[in-house]
């Protein structure tokens, strides 16, 4: 098998799901209305709502949504072989999370950019509302946590990546104000200007490195543990223009750029896929995911394929920001298809290696030394990229051997491994980064609409609040690590998806009466409720409990409990809304 084969079979099968799949549940299932009067407009404060143009919202709302799933996962999940995740990222992303991120998305913009909880008590129930208020909060904290943990493990003692991914900051906040207050609907003009800042950042990043200026940019693990909420804080207090709308829009150039040349690099080099379609760890006992295949792919690949972290940020900033409704395709159900190519490349990335080398690094070397596999090219490699990158578990680490080595494979750049390493360290580190200021800053949302604050938008309070989910889940990442917060970061993201499709499932039926259209959300809950659990029970009963992790142990019943309580609520309003014929005027 050659990576070509799977470049073009997920770029055909995406853009077929796009221009038909999409369309269809736009056209008849929503029925968007462009003349409808969106949030931005209506409450347009120039912080938080804010009308913008349809490829801005898209780049913030990718680049929101696109964080460490769709890079790391499938990177781990490459212990199965490369099919089962290949095939959960292709069906999961069109028949599951476009559907769920597009569903969520017009809901919230049709309840004036309201949180999921405000949506679920709306529409189904005080008690549905209130667990997923409960929920929502728990799960945004642990997912904050288990993305700033892959930053951490990806920028420590790197000055280049520091350099580079710091750089975004003032970019971003002189974009902010360039789009805003000097040249106001300058777009195109902003945009070449930022993308060719963030290239120039790009470009010096080794003559950093390699300057006296390095210190500068050297942090420890612990250092980035506290500075990593410091910028969540600040990027969910300040205007949502002045910084994290245009970092997000900058970032997605060079996360879409990237994943278009690593693309274009592997249609040039066509490496072969080291990696079986599956290996004997479908079966269990692997070194790396302690579980079957299923259910245990379907959490490890989180955000290439559905991810209920989605469902925040299409009720937190995105709608807020949607200038008309039918905007709403391209951002919501676009994003998600563009996200499972991003998880694509990365399974390709890691899977060109040969067996051996990828699990010498994605295993510490006792465990290692215990598989009986042997490492063939990882020496030169690390020699290569001028680092040893043996025993570094996570998925970072491999993917970033993965995509310089395809990078480095065109003919004319072998010399240029060691800069395509760091570019790639670099450009995973981005794309985690803009999930985590917007993730921080929805947070700031869902606690104030939790709290029931009455001015939001005052000053005293944005900073409160934003102080408060920044340490809230900086203090998780402060006292973990990858294999103690991944896991349960990957059952509770997919249990809020659950619940949001189980929203999305009364949304359908109140707008449509049809039970046929109510399906498209209905069977992917079913499937990913049952998954989900499994995978939950099976972890707490095989991993936390035999290693007196309580505090996971707990967190997992409790979101497994609220989880029940929403769907078992979520049936009672079904069967309620069918018998009566109940209608939603808002959704109308």
């Amino acid at each position: 098998m050659h990576a070509l084969t799977l470049v073009l079979t997920a770029a055909l099968v995406l853009i077929l799901a796009y221009r038909f799949y999409g369309a269809f549940i736009a056209a008849k299932v929503l029925a968007f209305d462009g003349e409808r009067t969106t949030p931005a407009h209506r409450f347009n404060d120039g912080k938080d709502y804010v009308p913008t143009n349809k490829w801005v919202v898209f780049g913030h709302h990718f680049a929101a949504i696109a964080g460490a799933g769709p890079l790391v996962g499938p990177v781990l999940a490459a212990q199965f072989g490369y099919l089962p995740g290949f095939l959960w990222i292709l069906i999961g992303a069109v028949l599951a999370g476009a559907v769920h991120d597009m569903v969520i998305l017009f809901a919230s913009v049709r309840h004036d950019g309201k949180s999921l909880s405000d949506i679920a008590r709306a529409e189904v129930g005080p008690v549905t509302g209130f667990a997923t208020g409960i929920a929502i909060l728990l799960i945004i904290l642990i997912a904050m946590a288990g993305l700033g943990i892959v930053v951490v493990n990806a920028l420590f003692q790197n000055a280049w990546g520091v350099y580079t991914v710091g750089m975004t900051i003032p970019i971003a906040i002189f974009i902010g104000l360039y789009m805003h207050k000097w040249r106001p609907g300058k777009i195109g003009e902003a945009s070449l200007i930022g993308t060719a800042l963030i290239m120039l950042a790009v470009i010096t990043g080794p003559y950093i490195k390699n300057s006296g200026f390095a210190s500068w940019f050297i942090f420890s693990e612990n250092a980035l543990k506290i500075l990593l909420p410091t910028y969540g804080f600040l990027a969910a207090a300040l205007p949502v223009w002045l910084l994290l709308a245009p970092r997000d829009y900058l970032s997605s150039y060079l996360k879409i750029g990237t994943i278009l040349a690593l693309a274009l690099g592997i249609i040039i080099v066509n490496p072969e896929i080291h990696m079986p379609a599956t290996t004997k760890f479908v079966a269990g006992g692997g070194p790396i995911i302690p579980g079957k295949v299923w259910p245990f792919v379907f959490i490890t690949i989180a955000c290439g394929a559905i991810s209920g972290f989605h469902a925040l940020i299409s009720s937190g900033t995105t709608p807020k920001m949607i200038n008309n409704e039918k905007d709403i395709q391209l951002v919501g159900f676009g994003s998600m298809l563009v996200e499972a190519f991003v998880g694509v490349m990365a399974l390709i990335a890691a899977t060109v290696l040969l067996p051996g080398d990828y699990f010498a690094i994605n295993t510490k070397p006792e465990v290692f030394a215990k598989l009986g596999m042997q490492i063939v090219n990882l020496p030169e490699l690390s020699r290569l990229v001028g680092e040893e990158v043996a025993g570094r578990p996570g998925g970072a680490v491999s993917l970033a051997v993965g995509m310089a080595y395809i990078f480095s494979s065109i003919p004319g750049l072998k010399h240029l491994m060691a800069y395509w390493y760091q570019f790639a360290i670099m450009f995973e580190a981005l794309f985690i980064l803009t999930t985590i200021d917007a993730g921080t800053r929805v947070a700031r949302y869902i606690l104030q609409d939790f709290a029931r604050v009455k001015n939001p938008n005052a000053p005293w309070n944005v900073i409160i609040t934003s102080a408060i989910v920044s340490f809230a889940w900086g203090y998780l990442i402060y006292g973990g690590e990858i294999k103690t917060i991944w896991p349960i970061f990957g059952v509770s993201n997919q249990l809020l998806a659950t619940l949001a499709l189980a929203i999305g499932t009364t949304i359908i039926l109140k707008k449509s009466g049809k039970i046929s259209y109510a399906l498209i959300t209905f069977v992917p809950m079913v499937f990913l409720a049952i998954t989900t659990i499994t995978a939950g029970l099976t972890t707490m009963i095989n991993v936390y409990l035999p290693k007196g992790m309580y505090l996971n142990t707990g967190l997992s019943i409790l979101m497994i409990s609220l989880a029940a309580v929403i769907l078992l609520d979520s049936f009672r309003r079904w069967f309620q809304i069918i018998k009566t014929g109940e209608r939603s005027s808002l959704l109308q």
